[in-house]
């Protein structure tokens, strides 16, 4: 194992992460619920499983697209998402 990439994927999705939405929702159940034990099992598995698609997914794109483009596109998925949420912000 690398540590030098285990180190920089840590830090990086746990920066990601702090104060997102997944977070907000977990402190709520927590806040909400008696078992918290539950809620904490229940919330990093499901970061646990999705974590385990996503790195399933990158590596089977990177065997058939190259990293760089991979970068490229999720840049410009994010840009026209936030774009999308700028002029379209649905109703209320």
């Amino acid at each position: 194992m690398d540590i030098r990439v285990f180190f920089t994927t840590f830090g990086m999705i746990f920066l990601a992460e702090l104060g997102d939405k997944t977070q907000l929702a977990t402190l709520s159940f927590a806040a909400e619920s008696k078992s918290r034990l539950a809620v904490f099992l229940g919330s990093a598995g499901a970061l646990v499983l999705t974590s385990l698609l996503a790195v399933g997914l990158g590596a089977g794109l990177g065997r058939l697209i190259p990293a760089n483009y991979i970068k490229i596109g999720a840049g410009a998925l994010f840009v026209l998402l936030g774009l999308w949420m700028i002029f379209f912000p649905g109703t209320k």
